[in-house]
């Protein structure tokens, strides 16, 4: 059970931080719940920086939740090509059509309605239906919850579910009761912006006489996190094969693993073999006429997802005109591929 600390009036302090500090976020301008909506899930393992360019390009594409609902899975991952964990696009696209079917096509606002929708989880639905329904619902996220484990030195792990709901009983009890949505934005910046996970300003922070960690010159050991995930190390390997007719050889994934419905380059198994330029050739000579064995070096790329560390090799052979299913050059723009993918693509076309 986390140790409170009644005498702090963290509604007051916040919101009036808050008034003078409140970020300029596209969203804020109007309290629509399809539009915090979408701006909760992009800013979800996203910078700021970058949430707010895919925002307004997102909502320019998909004003609404019909247009959304009634757009391809491919246009839309297009569209999120670059931002990763592409699963939460895909289970957007999901919600919007049970927004449709459901609720006749207007987004709901209210905490239980929300939290029935796929890819909607308790952060989300406390975010949206106390913003645009003034609902008592405080949310945690990573920056709530490192404030609030600082605050009251709290010695749990915040990875702990029941960690979560106490520092989310806490904080709802601690809200303004007339304006929860922006106290929940209140918190979340400050966590943002002063209560940084290194760059901490202890200093100017108007907590700083409050919070049990700073007094206890313990700031940089909160919060307690429970050890981490081991880190998977994985090598793929990659052939980009290019026709004499100026066609690509693409083939989408699977919707199962990492990159769901993605587009990728011809990918070698070599079953824990040493890649050879031989061992490419016998892969390749199974569904093309190759044009010579001459294959080409490009480079060798990291690239890391949450638990895996990716080492993958491109190389580019051409070839004779196949039959195989290849794509025009032109048509690549409106294809959507993993970021490592696009980057190579950008640097050799």
């Amino acid at each position: 059970m986390i140790q409170t600390l009644p005498d702090i009036d963290l509604s007051k302090k916040l919101m009036k931080w808050y008034s003078t500090n409140k970020r300029d976020l596209p969203w804020r301008k109007i309290k629509d719940p399809y539009s915090v909506w979408v701006s909760e899930i992009i800013l979800q393992q996203t910078r700021i920086e970058t949430g707010i360019r895919y925002y307004l390009n997102f909502i320019k594409k998909y004003p609404n939740v019909k247009v959304l609902a009634r757009s391809s899975k491919q246009q839309l991952l297009k569209t999120w090509e670059g931002l990763g964990y592409y699963s939460r696009v895909l289970n957007m696209h999901k919600a919007a059509n049970q927004v449709l079917l459901i609720h006749e096509g207007v987004f709901p606002k209210d905490y239980f309605s929300l939290i029935d929708l796929p890819g909607i989880g308790d952060y989300t639905a406390s975010a949206i239906s106390s913003i645009c329904n003034n609902e008592k619902q405080g949310v945690v996220d990573g920056n709530v919850l490192r404030f609030v484990s600082r605050l009251l030195k709290i010695d749990d792990s915040i990875d702990s579910l029941t960690t979560k709901k106490q520092i989310k009983k806490y904080i709802t009890e601690k809200m303004s009761s007339s304006n929860p949505g922006d106290f929940n934005e209140a918190i979340m910046d400050f966590g943002s912006t002063v209560c940084k996970p290194k760059n901490f300003y202890c200093n100017s922070c108007i907590f700083a006489l409050d919070c049990q960690a700073n007094l206890s010159d313990l700031v940089k050991n909160y919060p307690v996190k429970s050890k981490k995930n081991k880190v998977v190390k994985k090598e793929m390997s990659y052939v980009i094969i290019l026709s004499q007719n100026q066609k690509i050889f693409l083939k989408k994934r699977s919707d199962k693993g990492i990159w769901k419905n993605l587009f990728e380059f011809f990918l070698i198994e070599s079953n824990n073999k040493p890649l050879t330029n031989e061992l490419i050739i016998e892969n390749l000579s199974k569904k093309f006429t190759l044009k010579s064995n001459k294959i080409k070096f490009i480079k060798s790329v990291k690239h890391k997802l949450s638990h895996i560390e990716l080492k993958i090799n491109f190389y580019l052979i051409k070839v004779k005109n196949p039959k195989s299913k290849m794509y025009d050059l032109s048509s690549l723009g409106r294809i959507p591929f993993p970021r490592p993918l696009k980057v190579i693509l950008d640097d050799i076309l």
